[in-house]
């Protein structure tokens, strides 16, 4: 039983980690496209 709770929370860290990554890329492309438009005007 404690195996099979170290891999819940291993596979809930992996997601947790991974979704703090994609969160993290959208916010650069939400800047970036910011940018853009700032040089553009």
């Amino acid at each position: 039983m404690t195996s099979f709770r170290a891999i819940i929370l291993a596979i809930l860290a992996s997601v947790v980690v991974t979704g703090c990554n994609t969160v993290k890329g959208v916010g650069r492309d939400i800047e970036s496209v910011g940018d853009a438009a700032d040089r553009a005007i």
